[in-house]
């Protein structure tokens, strides 16, 4: 299958077209048309066509299909690290770039579960959830790239995580209970690494310095702090050292007013058996 990519910026459209071309022309030295190429490897022609007019952002599967198909001898598969660069927005790129260079990050989530410690269904649920909605095609991507944003928890050496959760957020049975017990389970596996902490801010706390929303703050390895905000409509990465020093102090006193981690992973074990 391949996926149209969601929110494409001029950047990533115009490695899809040389990736699209490279394709054409090695199917065209094989003497294919795109009907054979898709017949050969498992897809329509119209999906061919659409790779190769650079429409659509090629699965990993399609690269190394159409490879072997068309005897590239790895050229085509090459490219499938340009294609996943360029299937996602400009957005999560960028921000999945900043955590990929971060020694630490630092996070307060409080609607939903951080993206870094979804997990699939959850996060599916979620961008099912969206309104308007998405199409079934930009749901499938943007599930991926949230997930691929996960790969940060195995880099090495490995970076420091802080996580705080607002209680809501174990509570709320997005997606469903079944959906929600997983999320829960994962936490807690996440959570019992020796580089990850999660905290849990109970609702009962009558003092709170999260109020204004969601943050996060990634500590990157030339000692500058950048962090980032988004809220319906609006998504900012923010670097002035003023507005940063704001973040941190409100950080740390969220920090402080959550269970400590110990704490909050028996609590999240005991919200699980409650659901």
């Amino acid at each position: 299958m391949s996926v149209e990519p969601y929110g494409a910026d001029e950047e990533s459209a115009a490695v899809l077209r040389t990736v699209g071309r490279v394709i054409k022309m090695c199917r065209e030295r094989a003497g294919l048309t795109q009907a054979a190429l898709g017949a050969q490897i498992g897809y329509s022609e119209e999906q061919v066509s659409s790779v190769e007019r650079g429409r659509r952002a090629p699965m990993e599967e399609f690269l190394d299909a159409a490879d072997r198909a068309l005897e590239a001898n790895g050229l085509i598969s090459a490219l499938k690290g340009d294609v996943e660069k360029a299937r996602f927005p400009k957005k999560v790129r960028d921000l999945a770039q900043l955590e990929g260079q971060a020694v630490e990050l630092c996070a307060y989530a409080n609607h939903v579960v951080h993206g870094l410690l979804q997990t699939p269904e959850y996060a599916r649920a979620l961008y099912r959830m969206r309104r308007p909605p998405y199409t079934d095609e930009q749901v499938d991507e943007l599930v991926e790239a949230r997930l691929a944003r996960q790969r940060v928890f195995a880099d090495q050496p490995a970076p420091m995580f802080n996580f705080v959760q607002e209680e809501v957020t174990l509570r709320r049975p997005l997606g469903g209970k079944m959906v929600m017990r997983k999320q829960l389970e994962h936490l807690l596996e996440v959570g019992r690494r020796r580089n990850v902490e999660i905290q849990v801010l109970p609702t009962d706390r009558e003092d709170h310095a999260g109020l204004a929303g969601a943050l996060q703050l990634l500590r990157l390895k030339e000692g500058l702090t950048v962090g980032h905000v988004e809220v319906q409509l609006l998504n900012r990465l923010i670097s002035d050292p003023k507005e940063i020093q704001i973040l941190e102090i409100r950080y740390g006193i969220i920090r402080a007013q959550a269970l400590t981690p110990r704490e909050s992973l028996a609590f999240i074990e005991k919200v699980l058996g409650e659901t």
